[in-house]
């Protein structure tokens, strides 16, 4: 007797594999649509953290499966409009990844997209561009920075919290090394 399957889950199944298969074949961990940064290991926040080549292409890799666009490594093949949304996206969500590294960390104790998941990240992207854009991650009140941060604008707040990345990241290399 022939196997019956479910159309949509199927279809399912394939947009799945194809955004999150290279993640999943990259960082060895499960990952998928309901995935969220906070169920990242702290090895893969890390990586995706850091500025540069390497982090660039994993996040083109997911951004470029998601919208159908091919793989990473086809970035440069892809029209201005496309590259353009592809490079925005990415700057989106290493933003929100280097957010989670500092809530790990304990130094900020929330941000807007804290509980979404990764794909409704991508899928939602220009809303939530929009819609984090005068909420700015919180600085924890424990931080040393706390008091130069509580009495800038939003806009500025989100800009000192950017600034501690670099710190962040060497501090975040130190607790899980």
């Amino acid at each position: 007797m022939a196997k019956i399957v479910d159309i949509q889950t199927y279809r399912a199944q394939q947009v799945s594999d194809r955004v999150f298969g290279p993640w999943r074949k990259r960082f060895n961990e499960p990952c998928d649509e309901n995935s969220k940064l906070s169920d990242l290991s702290d090895k893969t926040i890390l990586y995706l953290a850091q500025p540069g080549d390497a982090s660039t292409l994993g996040y083109y890799e997911l951004i470029m499966g998601a919208f159908d666009l091919g793989t990473g490594a086809e970035f440069y093949a892809l029209d201005k409009g496309d590259q353009l949304k592809v490079v925005e996206s990415h700057l989106f969500l290493a933003d929100q990844t280097r957010f989670e590294l500092m809530y790990r960390l304990g130094w900020i104790t929330t941000f807007f997209c804290q509980n979404t998941t990764i794909w409704e990240l991508i899928q939602n992207i220009d809303k939530l561009k929009l819609q984090s854009r005068n909420i700015p991650p919180e600085l924890s009140t424990s931080h040393a920075g706390y008091p130069d941060y509580e009495v800038l604008t939003t806009r500025d707040k989100e800009a000192f919290v950017r600034r501690l990345l670099p710190d962040a990241i060497e501090s975040f290399r130190r607790l899980i090394d």
